[in-house]
């Protein structure tokens, strides 16, 4: 699955270390979310739909960035 660098950095914030853990932190984290704030919600929700396409193995494999 290829991810781009805003959607990594969003997963880098809020992974459990898990696939499952990160999509449920990701939920949790849009109920905080203002009316207006729409361009994060759309930003998690892509990266949500790409992580239920995933295997738990893939998501063990993908890298994310240093800087």
């Amino acid at each position: 699955m290829n991810f781009n660098h805003e959607e990594l950095m969003l997963m880098m914030l809020y992974n459990t270390g898990t696939r499952l853990g990160l999509i449920h932190e990701l939920r949790l984290m849009q109920c905080y979310l203002m009316p207006d704030e729409i361009a994060l919600r759309e930003l998690s929700e892509s990266v949500i739909a790409k992580l239920k396409l995933m295997t738990d193995e893939q998501f063990a494999e993908v890298e994310f960035p240093l800087d």
